[in-house]
């Protein structure tokens, strides 16, 4: 089992940029990719972008493609999510998680983290 704690979010202003970590606690975590998720009140959720086991390649959803970047820290057991140029729209729980296949759907995820929450003022 792979037990994922996320943290950095918090509020910030529209614009400003912010940077979310994922530590996992180091159980095969080179055997998982690693992608990121959020939730705003009321809406399911919506697929960030997906990091492959050794960073090498990453794929993003079309709404955040550009402005943020994920990346990854074997050595620390640490995945990231970089996001700049925040919108309000932006705001919702921000989850990461582990899979070992390469896709953009939830339930193909194996280990989630317990979320933690952005806030973008206008």
């Amino acid at each position: 089992q792979v037990q994922l704690v996320e943290s950095g979010g918090g509020l910030v202003q529209a614009g400003d940029s912010l940077r979310l970590s994922c530590a996992a606690d180091g159980r095969a975590f080179t055997n998982y990719n690693m992608g990121w998720f959020r939730q705003a009140p009321g809406k399911g959720r919506e697929f960030l972008g997906i990091i492959s086991r050794v960073g090498g390649g990453t794929t993003y959803a079309d709404s955040v493609k550009g402005r943020f970047t994920i990346s990854r820290d074997n050595a620390k057991n640490t995945v990231y999510l970089q996001m700049n140029s925040l919108k309000p729209e932006d705001t919702a729980v921000y989850y990461c998680a582990a899979g070992t296949g390469w896709s953009g759907v939830s339930n193909d995820y194996r280990y989630w983290g317990q979320g933690t929450q952005v806030t973008v003022s206008s």
